[in-house]
């Protein structure tokens, strides 16, 4: 008989911030996997949890999850974490649950800590929509181009970063999207927890004058602002699409887009006598 995979987040600082049940299903797991067996095990030996470790990273994950699998297949209790938060949230984790699905092994996730959502939560920034786009791209060529692709999202952006590139990454948000305003949230739920709030321009000023940059730290980008209103005349929209080269039935079906109408009531209109 096959096992379970318990996919388990945990404290992404404060180690008080992790569930009965997640404790309750460390504690009787038969293996746990994470990313670094030191870092896991301190979490381990606060609960008094005496189950055994393994490392599971980005550089064993594809043999490791085979492993894992077999294990499960045999009937083992599997728990798998990440260092810090919920697993496959930017961390390793999605191989090994996907052929745990492939094998007919159950997988069952325990909610808990995220750092997108306690940053977003306490951030001030508009939360009915998000976008989280993990690490930005550690190149500054591709990191514009991802910032600019982004650029027209009516959600706030939230991605991840290193201290040794936060500067360059602030720089680039500040060059690419301009005065938005801008959030960094350093070293959640720990005691050097800090949120600086203004543009990138202003946050990166703060930043370059310390001796130093530590920890953890999650940006977030107030969402662009909303396009002002089209009140150009359906027929008048459509025909300027046709001039510019588009097919008229796509024409249509643009216009319909942007205006957020059924793509008859455009064509609807286009018959209407003038």
């Amino acid at each position: 008989m096959s096992g379970r995979l318990y996919v388990v987040a945990t404290p992404i600082g404060n180690l008080e911030d992790i569930t009965y049940r997640a404790v309750r299903v460390l504690g009787q797991a038969d293996v746990i996997a994470c990313e670094d067996t030191r870092q896991t095990r301190k979490l381990l030996d606060h609960y008094g949890i005496r189950a055994a470790a393994i490392s599971y990273h980005e550089h064993n994950e594809t043999e490791r999850a085979a492993e894992l699998v077999a294990r499960l297949l045999a009937g083992a209790v599997v728990a798998l974490v990440c260092d810090s938060g919920t697993p496959l949230v930017s961390d390793p984790g999605y191989r090994l649950v996907r052929a745990a699905i492939e094998s007919g092994i159950p997988v069952e996730p325990l909610p808990g800590p995220s750092a997108v959502l306690t940053a977003l939560a306490a951030s001030g920034l508009p939360t009915d929509a998000f976008h989280f786009a993990g690490f930005l791209p550690s190149k500054p060529g591709q990191r514009s181009k991802t910032l600019a692709a982004l650029a027209a999202e009516q959600a706030t952006l939230i991605f991840y970063e290193a201290p040794h590139r936060i500067l360059e990454t602030l720089e680039a948000i500040d060059q690419t999207l301009g005065p938005r305003p801008v959030v960094l949230a350093r070293e959640l739920t720990k005691v050097h927890e800090e949120f600086l709030r203004g543009t990138a321009a202003e946050i990166r000023a703060q930043l370059a004058a310390r001796d130093s940059l530590k920890g953890e730290m999650t940006v977030l980008i107030g969402k662009a602002a909303a396009p002002p209103p089209d009140d150009t005349p359906l027929d008048a929209a459509v025909e300027a699409l046709v001039r510019a080269g588009a097919p008229r039935m796509d024409a249509i079906k643009e216009v319909a887009r942007r205006r957020g109408l059924p793509k008859r009531a455009v064509y609807d209109s286009l018959l209407r006598p003038r």
